[in-house]
């Protein structure tokens, strides 16, 4: 599927309207600050209750039985009332054994033995129970799009973690499945949490009617300290190391730009309503020893009258943390920091805005995503966040290649590229493509698009 397929009603990428708002509420930014006052429920803003509404029990089956996995299915059985996991899928036995027994402990939830898939089709299998409603999707992000897709052919609902993909066919595939999921009436919801605080969104309304005036440029930040790995086991055979530490593996996870700071790209991607036409990057490898990603990169966004946004990321102990986000527009700035410290400023530092974190405390995002998964799903208001994640996805990749190879990368470019990571056939064995500790030289090596 080519650019031009998705570029109908662009300029309502990161718009935000997730129950069902029509496209037609929203105009330019420029028109939102002159034509009228927008009010939260206009631009889409969730209720932010704390749990989800009674209704008709709702039966999920989580595909990816890692930390992260075993961590959502007990979010969603939390979310409320009548919610079951009744299937888990995953390519190895014992992460999906250990998360039964998790799910069992910590949410006095039962998986029956005969819904427990392993294998590369285990999501196949979980999808062919028609008696599942929601499909939690949770496996190294590479396998996001085909499971997405086949989710939606499936008329699940869908949770799935951030990323979409880790390279442009797969976000294709994203945006694909995403067009198809509305027809269809399905909610999708994802892992880009931020779009599921309180705060954050509080501060878009304000963004939207005009308190910092047109939005200009951005800054997104995620530094923090080394991230997990696994050693190579001697028994283990090239795909099952990669997929054990597929954190660390550029085909599998797409490095840390894509797996973490598109968090903060797609807060500043929601509140700047603009997709960057190029990027230049830069970045390296400090102290990672495994693997194949970088540890650190760097990346000017260019976008349209002279628009900007830098984004960094880095994974190095012994630095500075910063896990921020400031939209900067023509009369003041939104600060986001991540620990309950957003607020909005003009350019002498003097407040315009601050969100009420004593009046009204949040539940943690985690939690309250799921929340709005089974809302969405039983007051039949639709939530379709996967065109969001799939955009931001792109734009976090976009760096990604631009620091790869040195070269400038326009939007065009990485819309209609062919380029596609890791093997085509899933099965335990060799992978010859696969060379540990051999990562991208700029200049050198530059990635086919």
């Amino acid at each position: 599927m080519k650019r031009r397929d998705f570029l109908t009603n662009t300029a309502l990428i990161g718009a935000g309207i997730p129950l069902g708002i029509a496209p037609a509420a929203l105009g330019s930014c420029s028109e939102q600050q002159t034509a009228k006052v927008f009010s939260p429920e206009e631009l889409g803003m969730f209720s932010f209750s704390p749990s989800a509404p009674d209704g008709k029990p709702l039966k999920a089956a989580l595909i990816g039985c890692g930390g992260r996995g075993t961590g959502a299915a007990l979010q969603f059985l939390a979310a409320g009332p009548n919610l079951s996991v009744i299937a888990l899928g995953d390519v190895f036995p014992d992460r999906l054994e250990g998360c039964r027994k998790s799910l069992k402990k910590h949410g006095n939830n039962e998986v029956p033995e005969a819904n427990c898939f392993t294998g590369f089709d285990a999501f196949e299998k979980a999808l062919a129970m028609d008696e599942i409603d929601v499909v939690l999707l949770c496996t190294p992000q590479h396998f996001r799009p085909e499971h997405f897709k086949a989710a939606v052919q499936a008329g699940k609902h869908v949770f799935m973690e951030k990323p979409g993909a880790v390279d442009p066919v797969g976000a294709r595939t994203l945006l694909g499945a995403a067009k198809i999921a509305k027809t269809k009436g399905l909610t999708v919801v994802t892992g880009t949490n931020s779009r599921h605080r309180r705060d954050t969104w509080e501060a878009f309304v304000q963004v939207k009617n005009g308190i910092i005036g047109e939005p200009v440029s951005a800054t997104a930040h995620g530094h923090q300290g080394a991230m997990w790995f696994r050693n190579r086991l001697p028994e283990w055979s090239d795909m099952e190391y990669c997929i054990r530490n597929w954190f660390n593996i550029n085909w599998l996870s797409g490095g840390l730009f894509t797996d973490q700071t598109v968090h903060f790209i797609d807060v500043a991607t929601w509140f700047m309503g603009q997709r960057p036409v190029k990027a230049v990057g830069t970045g390296g490898r400090a102290r990672r020893t495994i693997g194949d990603t970088y540890d650190f990169l760097s990346v000017d966004y260019h976008y349209a009258n002279g628009k900007r946004m830098f984004a960094t990321g880095r994974q190095i102990n012994g630095c500075d943390n910063n896990f921020s986000v400031q939209i900067l527009g023509s009369k003041g700035i939104v600060h986001f920091l991540w620990d309950n410290k957003l607020q909005i400023t003009d350019y002498n530092g003097n407040a315009l805005w601050s969100y009420d974190y004593e009046a009204k405390p949040m539940k943690n995002s985690y939690e309250q995503e799921h929340v709005h998964l089974v809302e969405s799903i039983r007051l039949n208001k639709q939530i379709n966040q996967a065109e969001d994640l799939a955009y931001s996805t792109l734009i976090t990749i976009m760096g990604r290649v631009a620091a790869y190879t040195g070269k400038v990368i326009t939007w065009d470019e990485i819309m209609d590229s062919g380029l596609r990571y890791g093997p085509t056939e899933y099965k335990l064995g060799d992978l010859p493509e696969y060379q540990e500790g051999v990562i991208p030289v700029p200049g050198e090596n530059p990635v086919a698009l």
